[in-house]
């Protein structure tokens, strides 16, 4: 993917690094907090305390396999390079000036407009208008206030489109999913969110890797805190004798303490990836032409979880990239298709080749306040089938398979 945006292209000086070099903090606290681990299950537990050799051999085991798979997400999760926004999507020098020329934010609408029909885009702003993004400079309340207004004025039947997303730092068209990261200082492919921990983007390229690594290191500090906690009673006792028991002690309670935070962060995770959302789109709910819909680009339960891990079950589980798509293009529900946008017609949307997508029905009621309602009916619900192989094939063409090198971005 060619990079259009020149964030990571900015000159550099002293300061630059400096604040580089602080971000790198938080990814070297973890990492003592490692290597510190280590050596306080490995010598000062295993070697040093367990008598058993059977039970210390099952120890060091277990505690590498989990170690090393781990450690290994992690890396993948911090070093693998974000998904940039490729060049087509960038406006032209004179595009550019004719937008900033512009006397109204009719004329902008319709020159982004104009740029970006040919683009695989669905995705709009709340409103009309190209100036849009400054919205995000205001207070979240006001924020999600836009989209309940969204939503409703949906559901009276007052349609306005959206405007084109458009980057003004960037200067380039978003892609469905992708936002501005002001820490990376671009524009990112299905971000999620900025993770200092990782020093890195969550985003398409590495969410898988990031969902492991807060699952194996779930796995990592209840198996220490399983296998310690004989010895922490053994502590609190006094049958515990030496200057390790200390080391044994600590390394208890913050592999309890850990577990307790990634529990509910891991849990939340395992929910956006089934529901085919990202932290933002759970926040505030992506538009799709003139409707706000937190589902839209979700394709039931099992679907969704091919789209991150794949459809491959023998690398579901290991730190390598098989997230199906290329993090530009993303399959949407029938409704959200251009062909679809008629309030009265319920044929079912395909992509071509038999592919189709579920679809909301729309039935009418006369027993609300305003006389008429709409009740939405799921014709594929969330356990939808698995991606057939042809779905499958489909993605495979559409999108390709797997990340292309960060060298050529």
């Amino acid at each position: 993917m060619a990079s259009g945006s020149e964030g990571s292209r900015r000159p550099r000086g002293p300061c630059a690094w400096c604040v580089s070099a602080v971000k790198w903090i938080p990814v070297i606290f973890i990492v003592t907090i490692i290597v510190w681990s280590y050596y306080a299950y490995v010598i000062q537990l295993c070697s040093l305390t367990v008598t058993d050799n059977v039970e210390r051999v099952l120890y060091l085991i277990g505690y590498h396999i989990l170690f090393a798979v781990f450690m290994w997400a992690y890396w993948q999760t911090i070093f693998t390079e974000i998904g940039r926004v490729p060049s087509k999507f960038k406006m032209p020098r004179a595009e550019l000036e004719r937008l900033e020329q512009a006397e109204s934010e009719e004329a902008q609408r319709q020159i982004l407009e104009r740029f970006a029909q040919d683009l695989p885009i669905t995705n709009r702003t709340v409103t009309g208008g190209c100036n849009m993004w400054h919205f995000m400079l205001l207070q979240t309340y006001i924020v999600c206030l836009c989209d309940c207004l969204v939503q409703w004025s949906s559901t009276l039947g007052i349609s306005t489109p959206g405007a084109i997303r458009y980057c003004e730092k960037c200067q380039h068209v978003k892609p469905d999913r992708a936002h501005h990261c002001s820490v990376c200082g671009e524009c990112v492919l299905k971000m999620d969110h900025h993770c200092p921990w990782v020093n890195n983007c969550v985003a398409f390229t590495n969410y898988k890797f990031f969902i492991l690594f807060l699952g194996y290191a779930l796995l990592y500090c209840l198996f220490i805190a399983f296998t310690t906690l004989s010895y922490f009673i053994s502590f609190w006792k006094g049958d515990l004798q030496g200057i390790g028991r200390f080391h044994i002690l600590f390394l208890f309670f913050i592999a309890v303490m850990f577990a307790v935070s990634l529990v509910s962060l891991f849990c939340y995770h395992c929910y956006l990836v089934l529901r085919n959302r990202s932290t933002l789109e759970a926040f505030r709910a992506p538009i799709f032409r003139t409707v706000a819909d937190k589902d839209g680009f979700s394709l039931g339960k099992y679907n969704n979880f091919q789209e991150v891990f794949g459809d491959n079950k023998k690398t579901w589980f290991l730190p390598i990239f098989t997230s199906l798509g290329d993090g530009l293009v993303f399959p949407v529900r029938a409704q959200h298709q251009p062909s679809s946008y008629n309030s009265m017609g319920s044929t079912q949307t395909s992509l071509g080749d038999g592919v189709t997508f579920p679809q909301r029905c729309v039935d009418e009621d006369t027993d609300t306040l305003l006389g008429t309602r709409q009740r939405w009916v799921e014709e594929a619900e969330l356990d939808s089938p698995p991606f057939s192989s042809h779905h499958s094939a489909l993605l495979t063409a559409s999108h390709g398979t797997r990340a292309q090198d960060p060298a050529s971005v």
